[in-house]
């Protein structure tokens, strides 16, 4: 005699949680698993993806010499620029972000994999130097 295999969740549920964003806890929380991620994610149940700036984070650039502090660079997830506190505009060019405060520009690659090129440099003093990720 053979036997059929109990399932104890259909192939149509089993597709409506992750179709949805929810999870078994968002679920019994309100979470719908017959709306979309971002009905769900509008309605404060998961986010829905959006993917990391690779220049966000906190930076700290120096001087190679000294190891003294030169700025503290923030960026946010819409690469917005704050050097030593005071917001700047800032551009990208050919995969990196570009951000100028008076005669120093701050160089911060966007391909993580490039060691060392995360960079600053003084035009009128002619001195330069590295970033680094805090």
């Amino acid at each position: 005699m053979g036997m059929t295999p109990a399932h104890a969740i259909s192939a149509k549920y089993r597709q409506q949680p992750e179709q949805s964003g929810c999870t078994q806890v968002t679920e019994a929380q309100g979470c719908d698993i017959h709306k979309s991620k971002a009905e769900n994610a509008a309605a404060g149940f998961g986010s829905v993806a959006t993917p990391a700036s690779p220049y966000a984070g906190h930076w700290i650039a120096t001087q190679p010499q000294t190891g003294a502090t030169v700025a503290n660079i923030r960026i946010d997830a819409k690469d917005q620029v704050w050097v030593n506190n005071k917001k700047l505009k800032a551009k990208k060019s050919d995969g990196a972000l570009l951000v100028k405060d008076g005669y120093i520009t701050y160089t911060i690659q966007g391909d993580r994999r490039l060691k060392g090129e995360d960079t600053w440099f003084d035009s009128d003093a002619g001195t330069r130097g590295i970033i680094t990720a805090q």
